[in-house]
């Protein structure tokens, strides 16, 4: 240190001043950076690139895209930052067919919409046509996608007798529920739910809906105890019991029933 001279902090110690000249930079590039994000927004916002210019539908079999895109409210060239997702998901559920829907915005103009329907699971003859049944008991009036190897229903209106046989068929074993040909409603004054079965083996069952996917769980080791030869009618009602078409009635206890 020489004699009368006093050095400054930045003098004696040079890092401080290289650290703070740094740091000005560093404020500078955030702040330049920031500027021109902002400005990137705006002309982003301004240009044809916010607006929506593709509407991309997947997962749906029975409604069509155009009915989805139509009750949606979705519009190409609109502005894709003023899209309500909560009203587009309102409008879409008005389709019976609909499930679930879920809607996403895939930078930068792209809007995506993933379908989820109700699964159609029988068929319904009414006034001589044939309509789809869903696992909701909604009926659709369109043919299209029909399931050919689904029972045909005859008889059935659509309210809770129906709405209660889809959640029974729902929770029948696969090879049995492709198994039932037809479902035949004939409700009586003590049981409204009664129905008839026709099976593509040649049997019949009588059942009645609220217990019927319990009961024709047990439908294969009933008829492994038949005359495969011999075919008739199966009454589920009450236990188990068959009784041939041609001769008479005999009681197949199975296994597990009361």
């Amino acid at each position: 240190m020489q004699k009368g001279k006093v050095l400054s902090l930045e003098d004696r110690i040079p890092k401080i001043k290289e650290h703070r000249r740094r740091k000005a930079n560093k404020r500078l590039i955030s702040l330049l950076s920031l500027f021109f994000l902002l400005i990137v927004l705006v002309v982003y916002f301004q240009s044809p690139l916010s607006h929506i210019k593709e509407i991309d539908i997947q997962g749906n079999k029975i409604a069509s895209k155009e009915e989805i895109l139509s009750i949606s409210g979705l519009k190409q060239g609109e502005n894709i930052w003023k899209i309500n997702k909560k009203n587009v998901k309102k409008n879409v559920r008005k389709l019976p067919v609909i499930k679930d829907i879920e809607v996403k915005m895939k930078f930068p103009n792209i809007i995506q919409v993933h379908i989820v329907e109700y699964s159609s699971i029988a068929l319904l003859v009414k006034d001589n046509q044939v309509q789809p049944v869903l696992e909701n008991g909604r009926v659709l009036e369109k043919k299209n996608n029909l399931l050919y190897n689904a029972p045909i229903l005859t008889n059935f209106k659509e309210g809770n007798v129906l709405k209660e046989l889809t959640t029974q068929l729902k929770n029948i074993p696969k090879e049995i529920f492709y198994s039932i040909s037809e479902i035949q409603h004939d409700p009586k004054k003590t049981d409204p739910y009664h129905i008839y079965l026709f099976m593509n083996d040649g049997n019949e069952v009588n059942a009645t809906i609220p217990t019927l996917a319990e009961k024709m769980a047990h439908y294969p080791s009933v008829v492994g105890q038949l005359d495969p030869n011999t075919k008739g009618v199966i009454d589920f009602e009450v236990g188990s019991f068959f009784k041939a078409y041609e001769t008479e009635g005999e009681d197949m206890n199975e296994e597990g029933e009361g």
